[in-house]
Parts: C-alpha cells; sequence; structure tokens
C-alpha cells in the first residue's frame, strides 16, 4: 500500500452528531462521514451507528474518512444511544435522595437483560448508614462498593479495577455524589473532557449526544445524557418472558415452580415465592419484579419493536 492510497483502520466510535462519527484509532481520532450503505442483518434495515460500536474506516490520504461497516455488537441501548456497554455503575445516596429499591431494581433488571455488569455504589455514608441495602443486592449477587471518603480512596482503585479496559457507564440522580465519586475515579477527567470535546469539536453543535471519553487507566466512559436521571426513563421493556431471568437470585428457586410459565407473581406452588417468604430472597426485590411484571404484562413483542424503528 503507498502512501497515496487510502488506508483501512477498525476503531471505535467516541460520538456521533449531524452525520459526522468521530472515531478513535489508536491515539488518533478521525472524523468520519457515515456511508449510505450501512445496513443490518435483516434486507434493507438500516443500522444507525451508536457511540460504543466497534466499527472499520477507510481514510483517504486527503479529504474525509468514511465510516464503512458496523462490526458485530455485544448490547446497545437505544436511551442512551450506546452500544457494547460492559458496566453500569448505579449510584446511590443513603439519604437526600433517599434510595428507591424500585428505581434501582429498573437499572439491574435491564443491565442484566443486556448482558451488562450492573455495579452498585453506596454513597453519603458519612452521613447515614445503608439501612441494609447493601445486604440486600450482595445477598442477591451484586457487587457492592461503598464510597466512603472517611475512610480513604479504596474503594476508587476498586472501582478502576472494574472498569480498566471496559466501557462504564454511571447511573446516579442529580444530588446523589456522582461527580465527587467520578473525580475520586478519573481525576483527570475534567482535563480530558475538554481535550476531547476540542476534538470532538463540540463547540460547533449545541445538542448533547451520547460520548465515549479514554481514560488514562485503560476504560473508557460514557457521558450520558441518558443517564443523568435516575427515573428509568431510558429503560427498554423487558418482555414477561424475559423478566425473571433479569432477576438473577431467581435462578436457584425457578426450576422447582409447580407449573411450566409460573408469572412468579401469584401462584400456589411458586418456589420464588417460596424463597421470598422464607427471607431467601428479599421481598423488595421481589416487590419490584411484581411491579415490573404489571407493567409488561399485556405488551407484545410485535409492539416492542414496533416503538424500536
Amino acid at each position: 500500500m503507498t502512501k497515496n492510497e487510502a488506508k483501512e483502520y477498525e476503531g471505535i466510535i467516541l460520538k456521533g452528531i449531524g452525520g459526522f462519527y468521530y472515531v478513535e484509532v489508536g491515539d488518533t481520532v478521525y472524523e468520519c462521514r457515515g456511508r449510505g450503505s450501512l445496513r443490518g442483518k435483516a434486507k434493507g434495515d438500516r443500522i444507525t451507528p451508536l457511540a460504543g460500536d466497534r466499527c472499520v474506516i477507510t481514510v483517504p490520504p486527503d479529504g474525509l474518512a468514511s465510516l464503512d461497516k458496523i462490526l458485530e455488537r455485544r448490547n446497545y441501548l437505544l436511551r442512551p444511544p450506546l452500544a457494547n456497554l460492559d458496566n453500569l455503575f448505579i449510584v446511590v445516596s443513603t439519604c437526600d435522595p433517599r434510595p428507591n429499591t424500585l428505581v434501582i431494581d429498573r437499572f439491574t433488571a435491564l443491565a442484566e437483560h443486556k448482558g451488562i455488569n450492573p455495579v452498585l455504589v453506596l454513597t453519603k455514608l458519612d452521613l447515614a448508614d445503608d439501612g441494609g441495602l447493601g445486604e440486600i443486592y450482595r445477598n442477591a449477587g451484586f457487587t457492592v462498593i461503598k464510597a466512603d471518603y472517611s475512610v480513604g480512596g479504596g474503594f476508587a482503585d476498586e472501582i478502576r479495577g472494574i472498569m480498566r479496559d471496559k466501557i462504564s457507564g454511571f447511573a446516579g440522580n442529580t444530588g446523589v455524589g456522582k461527580s465527587t465519586l467520578l473525580n475520586a475515579i478519573c481525576p483527570e477527567l475534567k482535563r480530558e473532557t475538554g481535550e476531547v470535546s476540542k476534538k470532538l469539536g463540540r463547540g460547533r453543535h449545541t445538542t448533547r449526544e451520547t460520548e465515549l471519553f479514554t481514560l488514562s487507566f485503560g476504560g473508557r466512559i460514557a457521558d450520558t445524557p441518558g443517564f443523568s436521571s435516575f427515573d428509568g426513563d431510558f429503560a427498554e421493556y423487558i418482555l414477561k418472558e424475559d423478566l425473571p431471568g433479569a432477576f438473577r437470585e431467581f435462578a436457584d428457586y425457578a426450576a422447582d415452580c409447580k407449573f411450566t410459565g409460573c408469572s412468579h407473581t401469584c401462584e400456589k406452588g411458586c418456589a420464588v415465592l417460596a424463597a421470598v417468604n422464607e427471607g431467601k430472597i428479599a421481598r423488595s426485590r421481589h416487590d419490584s419484579y411484581a411491579a415490573l411484571y404489571n407493567e409488561v404484562k399485556d405488551i407484545k413483542e410485535w409492539e416492542i419493536k414496533k416503538n424500536k424503528r
């Protein structure tokens, strides 16, 4: 290949806006225009490139690079639009605002359904204890990290270890201490976001979009406006048939239910309900499951597909 020939690279999309995509290849970020021929697997089904997508681009010796192909995704979210997320850190304060287990469980359920690793991070432990919240989620099989600044910054090292070489998002409502947490984990983030924003030309655009930032320790963090509010508005529906699989602690009991297709909400002979009554499954977790089940029990798969178009 001569220096006058176009070169092909694999990279990762950091951001897309206005028909332009900013793709990181090594230490270089290329501005690319998406090809009109980008298609999904189904005939005629267009695929929209997302931040986090692995892709193939062509860089000519002069002129604008082109985004040619989106590589296979492990997962993707509709709101915020993001692909290949590895970790979702759910930031919850012990007080002001008080934790809401239904909202937490919306996030954990969607993460489980999408094959994303959910991690609970508890903050404001200097103001109030967690009231047993950490124990509920540890017993359910989740990683729970206490961000207690009064005992040192070891928790930041633990979080960085989970983030290393992964794409991570942080969900948390205003006031839970997410910014303080991120500053402890990634002190370079403020500087890095400013530098990357210059590369990506954020000053030329007014619309905030999902964007990835590469961190010094090897991880990438998703700046996702859709995760800024802890109201679950971004959440996609999980079909009732799939919902039990989004509550990992049900797996040890569901196979012993008396009836095939048990909804685990009211049936006699339900082993999951028996486990709740025996204290083996937290009642708050089952309450969340029942609430989510009632939301989707009458929704059909074709209706979900229609809403995704």
